[in-house]
């Protein structure tokens, strides 16, 4: 294996899906930004938490996605990967089967969900019911996407990847165009126009992928031996899936039956937000992501062992240079970016980026982990852990405590879980695990102390200097940028920094 032709495989793809993530982060914005004010905050909460029920069946689909992945991308690190194209096959039969499950189980649990346990106004009942039927299917495109989008990665095409990604963005910004011009009811119409975007993706996937990759124009064929081991990985794969999905839209459904729908809608707003900071890093872990796959199929567990730590450490500090400005001055941004801000948006927010910190540290396991295709014991624990989540959420809110108190619950329990990763990967394999922590948390944690004293002496009065919010915005960039590099960086990663930034050979 080439190292330096990797390093430099990943340096172009993340450059390619920067590009991506820069427009769609200009796009996004702009669409839930009239989204939001063309539906208001009822008809937006209800398409979130009709839309949460439904993507409840990531509890399957998600580790089914995480085995085709895994098993493709496995595949291509092999000298011989004779076995790909009856992985390929084998994927798509199986999530067509998976397709039939998800239409003939969520019709009736998502009617009675909605008719029975939504806290939404009662005219919005039959609109709601439209928008579950419309949802299952746009999950069912975005279900059978799955193995071509995984054959893109695998092969580290980021090009084509990113070039699909940038038309589906301006594809939902024209969606919100439409709605913010029609009269009349627009939720429904909202639904359609967002399932006709996902078909479209889904197309554009199946034709680049058939003239690209061999494996992909085979003939559909179950390969019984294959799809017995994709199972056997998706099964342990569910609990950690489930865990998942549960401290997500559980958490969202939770907070809609003890406060209605327009927390829903301010959550849904800060996430949108949230979403677009971790786009840097989701794109980072993307080009990174095969390497480690590919790396341990090779054999070479040093080469692994460095690509996470430098992987870990890089993603946490990308979101923290975007997130710090964010946290200190996140109502002033929010009152910029909208017309209303729903209440509680800009704490959900706060929190929403101190959990995508906090998960940005567990990410590079989470793919080794998958790597080694070891996972019964490793979700037992793990997942068993993330589980809590939805039973304390649940008692939190039950309890009287503030709808943010369910974000504080995933932050505590995401912590917990680091520590159990590495105790599992010790087991599995040769990790390093001191060094793991010494390269990678401790300056991680260093690089945060003096932001967070900012913030603490901020709300609660004390600091007598408050610069305008431009100039806030600023400075916090500033300083983060110089605390990334001389307290997260080692010396020789902030001299490729420099040599990159000046472009020095």
């Amino acid at each position: 294996m080439d190292r330096n032709e990797n390093t430099k495989r990943i340096a172009k793809n993340t450059l390619y899906l920067y590009g991506r993530m820069v427009l769609l982060l200009f796009v996004g914005l702009v669409t839930s930004r009239v989204v939001l004010s063309a539906l208001g905050e009822t008809d937006y909460g209800v398409y979130n938490v009709v839309g949460g029920f439904v993507a409840m069946f990531s509890l399957i689909s998600g580790a089914l996605t995480s085995a085709i992945s895994r098993f493709i991308t496995f595949e291509l690190g092999k000298e011989d990967n004779s076995r790909l194209p009856a992985i390929f096959s084998s994927a798509i039969c199986v999530q067509l089967i998976f397709a039939i499950v998800v239409i003939a189980a969520g019709e009736p649990l998502g009617l009675w969900f909605i008719r029975n346990k939504m806290t939404i106004p009662v005219e919005s009942i039959p609109a709601a019911c439209n928008v579950l039927h419309i949802s299952i299917f746009t999950f069912v495109i975005n279900l059978l996407s799955v193995p071509y989008n995984a054959c893109i990665i695998a092969h580290e095409k980021m090009s084509a990847f990113a070039a699909v990604g940038i038309y589906e963005g301006f594809a939902k910004l024209a969606v919100a165009g439409i709605i913010a011009w029609m009269s009349g009811p627009k939720l429904i119409v909202y639904a359609i126009l967002m399932a006709v975007v996902a078909l479209s993706v889904r197309l554009i996937y199946g034709i680049y992928c058939n003239r690209n990759f061999p494996e992909c124009r085979t003939k559909l064929k179950l390969d019984k031996g294959i799809t017995k081991e994709i199972f056997s990985f998706a099964g342990w794969n569910f609990v950690g899936v489930a865990a998942s999905v549960l401290r997500d839209q559980g958490g969202n459904l939770l907070i809609n039956v003890f406060t209605g729908p327009t927390v829903n809608a301010a959550r849904a707003v800060a996430m949108q937000l949230n979403g677009a900071v971790q786009g840097f890093v989701t794109n980072f872990m993307t080009a990174t992501n095969p390497q480690i796959t590919k790396s341990y199929a090779a054999g070479e567990t040093e080469y692994m062992q460095s690509i996470m730590r430098k992987a870990a450490k890089f993603s946490f500090l990308l979101i923290f240079i975007m997130a710090f400005p964010i946290i200190m001055e996140a109502d002033f941004i929010l009152d910029l970016w909208l017309k209303e801000v729903p209440d509680h948006t800009a704490a959900f927010l706060c929190l929403f980026l101190l959990f995508a910190l906090s998960e940005s540290l567990s990410n590079p396991l989470i793919t080794a982990q998958a790597a080694t295709g070891k996972i019964r014991d490793y979700q037992l624990v793990v997942g068993g852990t993330m589980m809590l989540n939805f039973p304390v959420s649940w008692i939190l809110l039950k309890n009287g405590f503030a709808p943010e108190s369910v974000v504080v619950t995933a932050i505590v329990i995401s912590q917990i879980c680091f520590f159990e990763r590495i105790f599992m990967l010790c087991r599995m394999t040769d990790f390093d695990w001191k060094r793991y922590l010494k390269e990678t948390y401790l300056p991680s944690l260093l690089t945060l102390l003096l932001p967070a004293a900012i913030y603490c002496l901020k709300i609660t009065g004390v600091c007598p200097i408050h610069p305008q919010p431009l100039l806030s915005i600023l400075l916090c960039f500033l300083l983060a940028c110089l605390l990334a590099l001389f307290i997260g960086c080692k010396r020789s990663e902030r001299e490729y920094v420099f040599k990159l930034i000046f472009n020095k050979n």
